[in-house]
């Protein structure tokens, strides 16, 4: 049977209205349901939905593109409706990086039986009865009117909803931005051309140095040893409220609370994923002045401290340094070849193995080791632990998180925290095998957080401004030993509750080597909030 491209092009974005929105659908009900007129106003989203959707199919989908680019524009909304239908997420320009630099192991983790109905049901299906449909052809001059009138119908169609709901759609477009981001096919394709665009430009970009001033200034009185060794642990998905540390009930972290730690209790992330949370950690820049651009285009906190003479090694448990490490020694933990410590994964605790032998090669002067673990990645929590550390059960062991229930995911999560606490005990014992030698210090901060399920919300990566604080409130921990002539634990301890930021990294990774530049900013560095809370105290 022939069809026309008119045709084509209506049905496909009624399919795509009716079946790759239910998420938009599910808030939009959630939304505007138990309002006046609550119906009404979703079945005008509705209608918009779909002329907004006939418009987008009907400029890309022209000519003899009409069926590579609905199919291709069908297999991504499949794609993306079963993380939005499954996990509540929101597919914006930060998840697609999120997703596209995410290595084989983790996107193993998201494979699942319904992802794979979601693609075949909503995306091949679909996409073969187009590939099979007969198109009848006409004259270039009367396909291009049909589509011309096709478009401005649609347009047509928009104005009038927008006018006859004008009460309604003045205040929608100011105050429901979130809802809106589950609009599909159209977010994501937004935001693979905002992505891909931003890489483009990126590349082309020459890396400007900052920082070029820098020099380690020790102070005079200061006692031997002399020389800092510290171990910085970039940690993976640890929300603050599952430390105990911080008050949380259960005893997640045991072994951390035996060692004299502290815990800041305050720290918000600079965004609500791993590819936006690790640049801006190390950058120069604040995190309403960061972006990923500049992040790539500039010199970060490990290219200051190696030019001022510091060792630097960052070792690599997750999907990489997204860029902080391009310009130090690099080593990746994620295969058996240099971890030890490997069964279903590789696991965080091999990254301690050798360290005592590269300490050892640098003792001379002063080293940075940067540990980026795996942590409590998700979906698949369930993996990111050995046997030995599933002590709350029952556990949810699959990455189909909305079959699980609460309890279960929340049992299977705080197990990841617990051996996270491990790792972390474990660094702090290789330091303190080594504080006679050096000024040692451990500074642990987490990317972001996640959501596990509250208000149907799963994962994380939604944009900072609708992000509930499960995903921006996290876990950070910092121990120094003895060394540390005017600050020690105590002293850090007199500001666990001050609100912190991911902006303090930069600036306390170059406090704790000592070193003078005009980047530096001495208010900034936790090292010295401490110091200046101790000559405060009464």
């Amino acid at each position: 049977m022939k069809t026309t491209p008119t045709r084509l092009v209506v049905v496909s974005a009624l399919f795509m209205t009716v079946f790759l929105n239910w998420a938009f659908f599910r808030n939009a009900i959630d939304t505007f349901a138990q309002q006046p007129d609550g119906y009404l106003h979703i079945a005008s989203l509705a209608a918009l939905l779909f002329c907004l959707t006939v418009v987008v199919l009907g400029l890309l989908a022209a000519g003899r593109a009409i069926k590579p680019v609905l199919i291709v524009l069908l297999l991504v909304g499949a794609g993306a409706a079963y993380f939005m239908d499954t996990y509540n997420l929101i597919i914006d320009r930060e998840m697609i990086n999120n997703t596209l630099s995410t290595n084989w192991a983790e996107t193993r983790d998201l494979i699942t039986v319904r992802l794979l109905l979601y693609l075949g049901a909503f995306g091949v299906l679909p996409s073969w009865l187009i590939w099979r449909a007969r198109i009848q052809r006409s004259a270039l001059g009367h396909a291009l009117r049909a589509r011309v009138a096709l478009i401005l119908v649609a347009f047509a169609c928009i104005g009038g909803l927008l006018f006859a709901s004008s009460s309604f759609y003045a205040p929608y477009f100011r105050e429901h931005k979130a809802l809106r981001y589950y609009s599909n096919p159209m977010t994501p394709l937004y935001s693979l051309g905002r992505y891909f665009g931003d890489r483009d430009r990126g590349r082309t970009q020459q890396v400007a140095a900052i920082g070029t001033d820098a020099r380690i200034v020790e102070p005079e009185s200061e006692p031997l040893p002399g020389r800092e060794l510290v171990i910085m642990v970039v940690g993976e998905t640890a929300r603050a409220d599952r430390f105990s540390l911080n008050g949380y009930p259960r005893e997640t972290t045991p072994e951390l609370a035996a060692r004299d730690v502290v815990s800041f209790t305050h720290i918000s992330s600079c965004g609500t994923s791993t590819a936006i949370s690790v640049p801006c950690m190390f950058a120069v820049y604040d995190r309403d002045s960061f972006s990923e651009a500049k992040a790539q285009a500039t010199e970060n906190a490990l290219d200051i401290l190696a030019r001022a003479g510091v060792s630097v090694l960052w070792r690599d448990n997750n999907s990489s340094s997204k860029g902080v490490a391009n310009r130090v020694r690099y080593e990746d933990y994620r295969t058996a070849d240099n971890n030890p410590v490997c069964d279903s994964e590789c696991r965080d605790i091999g990254m301690l193995d050798g360290l005592q032998a590269y300490i050892d090669q640098h003792a001379d002067g002063d080293i940075l080791v940067v540990l980026h673990q795996m942590g409590s990645h998700g979906p698949a929590y369930y993996n990111r632990y050995p046997d030995a550390y599933r002590r709350y059960r029952p556990t949810c062991d699959t990455s189909q998180l909305d079959t699980c229930t609460p309890e279960s995911i929340s049992n299977t999560y705080d197990n990841t925290i617990l051996y996270t606490d491990h790792f972390l005990s474990q660094a702090i014992d290789l330091l303190r095998a080594n504080d006679a030698r050096f000024e040692t210090a451990l500074l642990y901060v987490s990317d972001h957080g996640e959501s596990l399920g509250e208000s149907g919300v799963y994962l994380h990566g939604l944009p900072n401004f609708v992000a509930p604080d499960a995903q921006t409130h996290v876990a950070a921990v910092m121990w120094v030993g003895s060394h540390f002539e005017d600050v020690d634990n105590l002293a850090l301890g007199r500001i666990a509750d001050t609100p912190l930021s991911h902006d303090n990294v930069f600036h306390t990774l170059l406090g704790l080597f000592e070193v003078a530049s005009s980047v530096y900013d001495p208010q900034r560095d936790v090292l010295q909030i401490a110091r200046a809370a101790v000559e405060a105290k009464p």
